[in-house]
C-alpha cells in the first residue's frame, strides 16, 4: 500500500508549471513553482516542519511544550500542521492588515491568534515582532520560532526547495525569481543554486515600502523607504538575519495595486489561483523581460493559494475602494451579459399601440422595437405613444406599424459604450446586438447608463 504516515510528510515535491500567455512576447521558458500545492497551500509549510524539528534537536522545544511565532498567516500555518501531528501548543502574533481567512485557518487548527497594529515601529511595545518576544518570555516551556532570525529558515529551502528546482529543470535553470521578505525563500534556494551553478541569476521581488531594495543597493538601512503598503507576506522594515545580500543579483520593487492585478490575471489567463504575492513576483518579472534570453530557463516562486483573499485581491469592492481595478472596455456582449431581461421583448407591426403600452407597462421598459419574424421594422416608444394620444385618443387602438418611428440601428458585439451612444439621442432611444447565434438584444439608453455607473 501506498500512504503517508502523516500529513507533514506530503510537504515539498511541488510541480514546476510552465507559463504560457502572460509570458508569451518575452524570450525564454519561464516555470512556476506552484507552492500551493503544500498541505497547508503554502511554501512556509516547509519552514513550519524545520523549525519545528531543528529547536526539537537542539532542545529547545520539549513536549508539550509552547510554539510562539510573529507571522503574516503562512508560516503560522506550517507550524500549526507541525503542532497539531507532534503535540504542541501554538500562539501567532499577526498584523491588522492579515486577511481574515487566514486567521481563521490559523485558530481552525487550535491556534490562538493576536492581532496587532500594523503601523508601529518593530521596536514599539504594540507590534507583531515585541508582542511575540515578550509572550516567549512570559509563558513556560516556549520557544519564539522567530522565522526572521532563525537560520532553519533558510536551511529548509537550501534543503528542499532549492534541490528540487536543480533537480525538475535537469539543471539548465538560469534564473530564479521570487518576492522577499524572511530571507528564507530567496536565500536557501540562491545558496543552494549558485554552489551548482554561480552563473544563475537571482532576482528578488520586493514591494514599495520596504527598505531592502535600498539595503541591497546601497548597504543604507534608510528609514524613510518605510511607509503602509497592503501586500502580505513580504518586504520588511529591517533586515532579518537570514539574508546575505551577496547571493541576490537584483532587486526590482512592485506597486500594491500592480501586483494585485496581476495576481487576479495569473488566475483568469493560466489557471493559477495564487496569492498576492504570486501576483507580485509575476509582475516583478515581467518588469525585467528585457533581461531574457530566448534559451533562459527560468524559475519563479507562487507562494500560496488564492483562497486565503477572497475578502482582498480577489474582491472587487476592495480592489475598487483602493482604486486598483483596471477600467474595464464596456461593450455591448458586456452589457448584454448583465441585463436581467437577455430575450428581446417587442411589438408586431398588427397590434394595437395600446397592447404595446401594456407590455411596456408589464416589464417596466419603455420602448419596443417592432419587428415581423426577423424584420426589424421600426420602434415605439412612450413618448411617441403619449404624443399619438394627445393627438387622438383613438389611436390607442391603431396598429402599430401605422404609427411607428424609425427602427432601432443594430451595433456590433464588440461596439464599446462610447460607439454604442453615438446612436443614443431623444429621437432614438435603444440599438440592437446580433449574437452569434442570430438572437437578437436590445441596449437601452437605461442599460449603457447602468453598466458604467
Amino acid at each position: 500500500m501506498n500512504y503517508y504516515n502523516n500529513i507533514v510528510e506530503t510537504i515539498g515535491r511541488t510541480p514546476l508549471v510552465k507559463i504560457n500567455k502572460i509570458t508569451k512576447d518575452v524570450p525564454g521558458l519561464f516555470l512556476a513553482k506552484v507552492e500551493y500545492f503544500n498541505p497547508g497551500n503554502s511554501i512556509k509549510d516547509r519552514i513550519g516542519i524545520k523549525m519545528v524539528e531543528d529547536a526539537e534537536r537542539d532542545g529547545r522545544l520539549k513536549p508539550g511544550g509552547t510554539i510562539i511565532e510573529c507571522t503574516s498567516g503562512n508560516t503560522g500555518m506550517g507550524l500549526a500542521l507541525a503542532s497539531v501531528i507532534k503535540g504542541y501548543k501554538c500562539i501567532f502574533t499577526t498584523t491588522d492588515k492579515q486577511s481574515k481567512q487566514k486567521l481563521d485557518i490559523l485558530r481552525s487548527l487550535g491556534a490562538e491568534v493576536i492581532v496587532c497594529p500594523t503601523n508601529v515601529e518593530p521596536e514599539d511595545p504594540r507590534s507583531y515582532y515585541s508582542i511575540a518576544k515578550r509572550l516567549a518570555k512570559e509563558i513556560p516551556n516556549s520557544v519564539h520560532m522567530n522565522q526572521y532570525d532563525n537560520l532553519s529558515n533558510r536551511a529548509a529551502h537550501y534543503e528542499t526547495t532549492g534541490p528540487e528546482i536543480w533537480e525538475q529543470t535537469e539543471g539548465k535553470v538560469t534564473h530564479y525569481v521570487t518576492t522577499i521578505g524572511t530571507g528564507g525563500t530567496v536565500m536557501g534556494v540562491a545558496m543552494y543554486l549558485k554552489e551548482k551553478n554561480p552563473n544563475i541569476q537571482v532576482y528578488g521581488i520586493d514591494v514599495y515600502g520596504s527598505l531592502l531594495k535600498k539595503f541591497h543597493d546601497t548597504g543604507e538601512l534608510d528609514d524613510k523607504e518605510v511607509y503602509p503598503y497592503v501586500t502580505e507576506g513580504i518586504g520588511e522594515d529591517f533586515v532579518p538575519q537570514n539574508y546575505d545580500m551577496n547571493y541576490i543579483d537584483h532587486i526590482e520593487q512592485v506597486t500594491d495595486k500592480d501586483g494585485a492585478i496581476m495576481a487576479r490575471k495569473l488566475a483568469r489567463e493560466e489557471g493559477l489561483f495564487c496569492g498576492y504575492s504570486a501576483g507580485t513576483v509575476m509582475q516583478g518579472l515581467m518588469q525585467l523581460k528585457d533581461k531574457f534570453k530566448k534559451d533562459d530557463v527560468v524559475v519563479i516562486i507562487l507562494h500560496d493559494h488564492g483562497s486565503r483573499y477572497l475578502a482582498k485581491i480577489y474582491n472587487d469592492d476592495w480592489m475598487r475602494e483602493r482604486g486598483f481595478l483596471v477600467d474595464e472596455i464596456i461593450t455591448a456582449k458586456t452589457i448584454i451579459e448583465r441585463k436581467q431581461i437577455r430575450e428581446l421583448v417587442f411589438a408586431d407591426p398588427k397590434e394595437t399601440v395600446v397592447s404595446a403600452f401594456r407590455k411596456m407597462k408589464d416589464l417596466h421598459i419603455t420602448q419596443l422595437p417592432v419587428m415581423d419574424g426577423a424584420n426589424n421594422n421600426g420602434s415605439i416608444t412612450e413618448h411617441q405613444i403619449l404624443q399619438l394620444l394627445m393627438d387622438n385618443p383613438y389611436h390607442r387602438d391603431e396598429e402599430v406599424g401605422k404609427v411607428m418611428g424609425k427602427p432601432f440601428p443594430f451595433v456590433g458585439l464588440t461596439s464599446t459604450a462610447a460607439d454604442i451612444s453615438k446612436h443614443i439621442s431623444k429621437e432614438n432611444t435603444a440599438v440592437l446586438v446580433k449574437a452569434n447565434s442570430g438572437s437578437i438584444s436590445i441596449i437601452t439608453e437605461f442599460d449603457l447608463i447602468e453598466a458604467m455607473a
